[in-house]
């Protein structure tokens, strides 16, 4: 398994990238960072390394709507293979509510559409896996969890609305589970 890294990005790594995109990304990144080891060999996944299969496709779905992840499409499928497994990369887009702070009752029964998702094929297979996974997703998990976010990535109060927040959205899954009610 690729180790985790808490690093700091210096500013100035952004200004010489020629894309455009990637450049204004590292700027904006400078400072405390949280890396994964390199998975030397590891390349996009475009389905031509084969299907993952159904209950993987499932449960990466499953995840994806549970944090409201809205980039995980073919177009850009945040998934690297290496040695023959999937490793989902970049959830930049996911728990967006952190940078508005709506009421937790909303993001808690936000519907997901997974129509634009690179596994929408695998929705009728969702509800199967979510009481498993939603069974795993302890509060003590998510507390656990929260508790290994840097301080200075949070403001007072933070981490408890982080555990209301996803404890709600828990609560609620009929409302945003792909492909049918549990």
């Amino acid at each position: 398994m690729p180790e985790l890294k808490l690093i700091q990005l210096d500013p100035a790594i952004g200004k010489s990238e020629p894309d455009f995109e990637i450049q204004e990304l590292l700027i904006r990144s400078a400072g405390l960072n949280l890396a994964v080891d390199f998975l030397p060999g590891s390349f996009g996944y475009d389905g031509s390394a084969g299907n993952p299969g159904d209950q993987a496709m499932a449960r990466i779905l499953w995840l994806d709507a549970f944090v409201a992840n809205v980039d995980r499409s073919w177009r850009n499928t945040n998934l690297l293979v290496w040695h023959k497994n999937l490793w989902l990369i970049d959830h930049g887009a996911a728990l967006y509510f952190h940078h508005s702070w709506m009421p937790a009752e909303k993001f808690a029964t936000l519907p997901y559409d997974a129509s634009d998702h690179v596994f929408s094929v695998a929705t009728p297979d969702v509800p199967g896996v979510d009481a498993e996974l939603a069974s795993a997703i302890t509060p003590e998990l998510l507390t656990e969890v929260i508790g290994l976010v840097p301080d200075e990535w949070l403001e007072d109060g933070d981490r408890e609305r982080y555990l209301d927040y996803l404890t709600a959205r828990l609560d609620e899954r009929s409302a945003w589970i792909p492909g049918g009610a549990r």
